[in-house]
């Protein structure tokens, strides 16, 4: 697998294991039909699950893949038992604003260029040659007042619903659904205004370099993509680290900040007042997978403050 490969895989994956609001993206570009992957019947994920406790209460890490196949559930039983026992959910950004019908308006206007920039001014010209063959020049065109930013996740979007996987199966949605249902309070721990801004705050030299990336050779996508999700489905921890944190944290460390890092700074002392507020309710706290890994991801944040930590996988040790 070249260099190049590396990157383009990196980027759809850290879309898919960081926000959640790849999920309502509203431009989607589907690339040539690629051979369907298969799978065998399969046995539920192994979680990417930890349990932090203090004193008197408890806060579960699920890691979450954000779009999802039907038959990748149910989810672990140990995933059932975390949900049972915490009183509230906490995800990235409240289920309520998630359904908003006013998302995808807002997203296209955070898409657009505010500094009087267009997508034909900054794109060099291979990549625009190659996005006009890949998509035609009309639509090009079309695409002129949008950063790159939400063109690629556009381009995710695509490749994924043509793989069976949709964001309605997220296990975001998925979990925010049972948590309705079962009357237990849900909130977040960001605005989607703010994750939007985020998105936006990539550097344009590495939003073009994941367009560059993608339509070099759109094929090897699916394929990426499918290791990706084999990865969580096996909840192999060392595996997402080298699929997604080593390079994008290597080859575009100032997206990987903004997303990653950043972010989880910005989390920790709210997943600290879960555990040393007056409440001693137990709390199930779903966010994407990227955010639990590493040394950057909340799990060692809170073991570094002192916090019993440990990971809930039955099933990993069979």
């Amino acid at each position: 697998m070249n260099h190049t490969m590396l990157r383009r895989g990196k980027s759809a994956a850290l879309s898919v294991l960081a926000c959640v609001l790849v999920a309502p993206t509203v431009y989607a570009w589907t690339p040539p039909a690629a051979a369907p992957i298969s799978s065998p019947t399969k046995t539920a994920p192994k979680p990417l699950l930890w349990k932090v406790s203090d004193s008197d209460n408890s806060i579960y890490l699920l890691g979450s893949f954000h779009l999802l196949k039907a038959d990748d559930y149910p989810l672990s039983t140990d995933v059932d038992k975390a949900f049972a026992d915490a009183e509230k959910v906490v995800f990235e950004v409240p289920p309520a604003e998630l359904g908003d019908p006013s998302l995808g308006q807002k997203m296209q206007q955070m898409a657009g260029f505010s500094d009087g920039r267009s997508l034909s001014k900054v794109l060099p010209a291979d990549v625009r040659a190659k996005m006009e063959q890949a998509i035609g020049a009309e639509r090009l065109a079309q695409l002129d007042a949008i950063e790159p930013w939400y063109i690629n996740l556009g381009l995710l979007i695509g490749v994924s619903q043509q793989m069976g996987f949709q964001a309605d199966q997220g296990v975001d949605m998925h979990l925010a659904r049972r948590a309705v249902a079962a009357n237990k309070p849900v909130s977040g721990l960001e605005t989607a205004s703010q994750q939007l801004q985020v998105l936006d705050a990539s550097p344009m030299e590495e939003q073009i370099a994941g367009l560059r990336d993608f339509f070099d050779n759109p094929a090897e996508v699916p394929k990426l993509l499918a290791d990706t999700h084999e990865a969580w489905r096996d909840g192999d921890v060392d595996r997402l680290n080298a699929l997604v944190i080593d390079e994008v944290r290597k080859e575009t460390p100032v997206t990987y900040r903004i997303i990653n890092v950043e972010r989880n700074d910005a989390w920790v002392p709210q997943l600290r007042q879960m555990l040393d507020g007056p409440s001693k309710d137990d709390t199930l706290v779903v966010v994407g997978a990227m955010h639990l890994l590493g040394k950057d991801g909340v799990v060692e944040k809170l073991r570094a403050k002192g916090y019993r930590v440990e990971r809930i996988c039955s099933a990993c040790d069979k």
